[in-house]
């Protein structure tokens, strides 16, 4: 007997779309990464990685070839924070377009200092940023932007981003408007990335197509283990009156941890994204 399947005509809004996987990368200064225990896991899994141009040095241009995806950070959050003094921007944005350009890399960030400087200041050094490059870099939208500036970014840029989720700008109660945002973002074909977004609750229902995360440094921080159930991140913490007595273990082991999720989210979850109209820029 033959069955023959009726109604498989493809249909249109698959032929009209892009079906796109998240990618989660991992974020924060490394502890012991200039020792070399992370360097047969970065060589084994290519991990995806999101490094701050505040912190890149020797060792993250040597381990750059065997990361399987790599977004930079300018650092800008550092100093939003206070650290690193007032430095002069013009020249900080040179030091950032020579490392861009020295490694050849191809997603970065703005300088989104809004609230340092202002915004007509950041567009300055923006378009600087893009001419020493000569390519288009990652703007970060933050909610004092305003909509119309949203909109307007999603339209001229093919990679996008939204900032201010670990600095509360977007504290967890706004979580639900996230969602409307990322579909405005996919409706003009971009990509977009939520910066600082590690939100286990929040991930499946926020279809960012990447976001980054520093959760995986918690363990070594406060002392608990990380381990991935197969769907989500769970965390095992030292029992009462105990320590890790293996930090530089234990931070192997949550690294590898959190791979392996990166793993599953690249392959489950998913979402609809338009085909990007380029731009002359573009």
């Amino acid at each position: 007997m033959k069955i023959f399947l009726a109604g498989c005509y493809p249909r249109p809004w698959i032929l009209d779309n892009f079906i796109e996987n998240m990618k989660i990368y991992l974020a924060g200064v490394w502890p012991w990464r200039n020792t070399g225990i992370y360097d047969t896991v970065t060589s084994k899994f290519n991990p995806y990685i999101l490094e701050s141009f505040f912190y890149a040095d020797a060792h993250t241009e040597r381990l750059l070839p065997y990361f399987g995806d790599f977004l930079l950070d300018s650092g800008a959050f550092t100093f939003m924070q206070g650290k690193g003094g007032v430095p002069d921007w013009n020249k900080y944005v040179e030091k950032y377009a020579d490392f861009i350009k020295r490694n050849n890399v191809q997603k970065f960030f703005e300088l989104d200092i809004d609230s340092v400087i202002g915004y007509p200041a950041v567009l300055k050094l923006r378009e600087k940023l893009e001419a020493l490059t000569n390519r288009q870099c990652i703007p970060v939208w933050h909610v004092s932007r305003g909509m119309r500036e949203f909109r307007s970014m999603c339209e001229k840029y093919s990679h996008v981003a939204i900032g201010g989720i670990v600095s509360k700008e977007i504290p967890p109660d706004k979580y639900g408007g996230l969602p409307p945002l990322i579909r405005e973002a996919h409706k003009c074909g971009a990509k977009i990335h939520g910066l600082g977004f590690t939100s286990l609750q929040w991930l499946p229902r926020c279809h960012f197509d990447s976001v980054d995360s520093t959760a995986w440094t918690a363990g070594n921080r406060f002392g608990y283990l990380f381990y991935f159930d197969g769907k989500t991140m769970q965390k095992k913490p030292v029992p009462k009156g105990h320590r890790i007595s293996d930090t530089q273990g234990a931070a192997l082991h949550n690294f590898i941890e959190w791979v392996k999720f990166q793993q599953y989210a690249e392959t489950h979850f998913k979402h609809v994204r338009k085909p990007r109209k380029k731009t002359k820029k573009e």
